[in-house]
């Protein structure tokens, strides 16, 4: 599902597989790993070509728009970043910045169109708000959190970062 047909958030992708499947709600679920080394696994044999393109175009458009929206220290994050897009995926970056007005009219300035969201989730890292926008017929989301929390990131793994630099992402587009 999550290959196929453009699934991107784990959690629904099991309860709607458990749901086909007939498995009921006190059922062990594979963890969020387990669903990707899977989900790597059939984008290697089914879609190798096609998966490997469509992350190159993303990986670029990304680096695009970091690179526009420098001023608010942009990262990449999500699927772009770890490698498991495919051909429905959006880009996904956050952005730090004083208010979500300044990225709003840094947007406009530029003449680019952008619908505005509340967070669907809620927690710790939750942004203030999303701007979600196209980006050459690619879907972009930009989520927007305060300044001040851009240095409380949660610590990650060197092997595997949950958030990238513009320069690490150029590096990332010269390795595919």
């Amino acid at each position: 599902m999550m290959a196929e047909d453009g699934i991107v958030d784990y959690g629904f992708a099991k309860r709607k597989a458990a749901k086909t499947l007939g498995v009921g709600d006190g059922e062990t679920l594979p963890t969020n790993d387990e669903i990707e080394v899977e989900l790597r696994a059939y984008q290697s044999l089914f879609q190798e070509d096609e998966q490997r393109e469509r992350l190159r175009e993303l990986r670029r458009t990304a680096l695009e728009v970091m690179q526009l929206l420098a001023d608010f220290h942009p990262y990449l994050t999500g699927a772009v970043l770890d490698g498991t897009a495919g051909r429905y995926s959006g880009v996904e970056i956050d952005l730090y910045a004083d208010s979500t007005k300044d990225v709003e009219i840094s947007l406009l300035s530029r003449d680019i169109s952008y619908e505005s969201s509340e967070p669907q989730h809620h927690g710790h890292d939750t942004p203030e708000t999303q701007l979600h926008l196209d980006w050459n017929d690619i879907p972009v989301t930009l989520s927007i959190h305060p300044l001040v929390n851009e240095r409380q990131h949660k610590r990650e793994s060197p092997n595997r970062p949950t958030r990238a630099h513009a320069s690490a992402v150029a590096t990332l587009i010269a390795q595919t």
